[in-house]
């Protein structure tokens, strides 16, 4: 009787440390799976990725091909195609510099920037100066 109860007693004791490990691996995979994906750094340096220098402006060209050629290659809800003198001419009758004020802020159909948002305003002036042959 006393070696059924030592028995019993030595497994139990496995079983309750087997339940015991179970329990902070599975505490584990909980912290992990909540943890934080980041942090937040306000104030001071974080060692974050160095600001890279912007690189040589587009071209009116190369803005034009990436951003502008899709509604102003076939003249989309009457957007004055690229080489189209007339047209050009009307849009650019208050100058060149109201025609960016116009690029920039979106005009008719036309989005903000042309959806070019990170075009400068030297670019997307290079590229009305390209799309009106000026």
């Amino acid at each position: 009787m006393k070696q059924l109860k030592a028995l019993i007693l030595a497994a139990a004791t496995l079983v309750a440390a087997q339940a015991w490990a179970a329990d902070d691996a599975q505490a584990d995979k909980i912290r992990d799976r909540i943890k934080p994906v980041g942090t937040v750094c306000v104030g001071a340096d974080c060692g974050g990725a160095a600001v890279t220098a912007a690189a040589e402006p587009r071209s009116g060209e190369q803005v034009y091909n990436t951003a502008c050629m899709a509604c102003h290659a076939v003249g989309v809800l009457d957007a004055p195609k690229k080489g189209d003198k007339a047209a050009w001419d009307d849009k650019l009758a208050k100058g060149l510099d109201a025609s960016l004020q116009n690029a920039i802020k979106g005009i008719n159909a036309m989005p903000p920037k042309g959806n070019c948002l990170n075009c400068s305003d030297d670019e997307l002036l290079a590229a009305i100066k390209f799309m009106s042959g000026r």
